[in-house]
């Protein structure tokens, strides 16, 4: 049942939202990137910009997730290096069922993650190729691990005051657009959405409410929103925006990955969502 917020506006929400923890590997160590500078930097163009290199391995966080009872977690490779994917590999096998994983996860080695512990993986450039809706693809994958298993990654950015789906590492617009009808088509072949707002990713500028209230409305299935939060009050804005159906994602602003927001006070606001959910 819907629970009241007390305060000016007395919203009715339902109280479930989530922190989601999350493991950005790139090159085998833990990096927070800013992901719109990452294929330029291997194009040998503009400098990649990292925010923050971790000198704890994969699965020190993988654990700390673990010891924590934060599930539901990813672990992003951020490249097709194969230090990347033995380090995500370690983060599945130190917690196992824990942690979602994605980054070139594809038809053929999708199963494989799931072997190696992961709940459930995540796809995003594989289904959206060429900037258009691959739903033979999509349909392969489901057959391979199974819809319980499957997370769309729909990361977006703005275009035309519209949120399109984008692929390869952000870079590339498809012509899928995030709306009602979207989120209803894909919600029949996977478990979860992932939605990273591209253009607030990684720069602390503040979360994309209007993004968030889009897929509190109109996701029929668990979403997680990642982007931009900065500090702990917007995680109550992405509950009240996203009516209570929006998890969220952290990422830069983390005092483990080297910001000013208190990954303590994150859990213990997490453990606060679950008891009013109660």
């Amino acid at each position: 049942m819907p629970s009241p917020i007390s305060g000016p506006h007395r919203l009715l929400i339902r109280c479930g939202v989530r922190f989601r923890p999350c493991i950005d590997i790139h090159k085998g160590k833990v990096k927070q990137i800013v992901g719109s500078t990452l294929r330029e930097s291997m194009k040998g163009g503009s400098t990649l910009v990292t925010n923050f290199e971790s000198d704890k391995s994969v699965a020190e966080y993988a654990n700390l997730y673990r010891e924590d009872g934060l599930s539901g977690g990813h672990a992003i490779m951020l490249g097709a290096d194969p230090f990347s994917k033995s380090a995500a590999i370690e983060a599945l096998h130190a917690y196992p069922g824990g942690l979602h994983v994605g980054g070139g996860v594809n038809s053929d080695n999708a199963l494989s993650y799931i072997e190696e512990g992961a709940s459930h993986v995540i796809i995003t450039s594989y289904v959206f190729n060429n900037g258009q809706m691959d739903l033979e693809r999509l349909k392969e994958v489901v057959r391979v691990v199974g819809k319980q298993r499957l997370v769309l990654d729909l990361s977006c950015r703005k275009k035309d005051d519209k949120y399109a789906v984008v692929t390869d590492r952000w870079q590339k617009f498809s012509n899928v657009y995030l709306d009602e009808k979207v989120l209803e088509f894909l919600a029949l072949y996977a478990d979860e959405f992932l939605v990273l707002g591209v253009h607030v990713e990684g720069k602390k500028l503040g979360i994309d409410e209007v993004l968030v209230e889009l897929l509190g409305r109109h996701s029929p299935i668990p979403v997680t929103y990642a982007g931009g939060v900065t500090v702990l009050a917007e995680l109550e804005r992405i509950k009240v925006a996203g009516m209570g159906r929006v998890d969220v994602t952290v990422g830069s602003a983390l005092d483990i990955f080297g910001g000013k927001l208190a990954y303590k006070d994150v859990v213990a606001w997490h453990f606060q969502q679950e008891a009013l959910a109660v």
